[in-house]
């Protein structure tokens, strides 16, 4: 009788597992930690190559980091240019992306949204 309907009993394991969180999903606190370090990573190497920060250039595009995160360099503190949409990581305006972290000039954490 349980090897006919070994099938269905799987299928219904694997619902429980997947119901229970027996998955391991990563959490997002260790991925807005994750997409920081990155993000300052990725701005010291500028940094190192002698980029010039002061336009506010997005340093992830075309990439996204840690899942659906930009990293983009605004001025600190912020100015009303920061928030025009052109002066965005494409990633973000085109919906690719949808969190951000900002750094400033120096590579210290603005915010992260």
């Amino acid at each position: 009788m349980i090897t006919k309907n070994l099938p269905t009993y799987m299928i219904i394991i694997a619902l429980i597992i997947i119901s229970g969180g027996c998955t391991q999903n990563p959490d997002k606190k260790d991925i807005v930690e994750t997409a920081k370090t990155e993000c300052i990573d990725m701005c010291n190497q500028q940094l190192e190559k002698g980029t010039d920060l002061s336009d506010g250039p997005c340093l992830s595009d075309p990439n996204i980091i840690a899942g659906d995160w930009v990293c983009d360099v605004a001025h600190s503190p912020r100015l009303p240019v920061d928030n025009q949409q052109e002066n965005q990581c494409k990633a973000f305006r085109e919906g690719r992306a949808r969190h951000f972290v900002e750094v400033d000039e120096t590579c210290n954490i603005i915010t992260t949204y």
